[in-house]
């Protein structure tokens, strides 16, 4: 099974959207309440497409690989936290 990727901290206030625009399975998303994307972990396939299309390389995998070192435990909980309570994912980030 492919590793899911998870958005990070470089993405704050950022919000680039090329990694949206290049996801075959529409797993990323935002508001413009949000200060940063969210990675579907239900839904991205780990096809890697957003990986390079990051501008400031906030994207990593949820567990680690050759490839890619993991995200931070922090970061991949956020990023599943949205798709079930955003408000609590929202003031998590304003924590950074």
């Amino acid at each position: 099974m492919p590793s899911i990727y998870v958005v990070t901290e470089a993405c704050i206030d950022v919000k680039d959207m090329s990694c949206k625009v290049v996801c075959p399975v529409d797993c990323i998303h935002t508001t413009d309440e949000d200060r940063v994307c969210y990675i579907d972990p239900d839904a991205c396939t780990g096809c890697n497409e957003c990986l390079p299309a990051c501008p400031v390389g906030a994207i990593f995998t949820a567990d680690p690989t050759p490839v890619s070192p993991a995200a931070p435990k922090a970061w991949t909980e956020l990023n599943a936290l949205w798709f079930h309570d955003p408000h609590i994912a929202r003031s998590k980030i304003d924590g950074f």
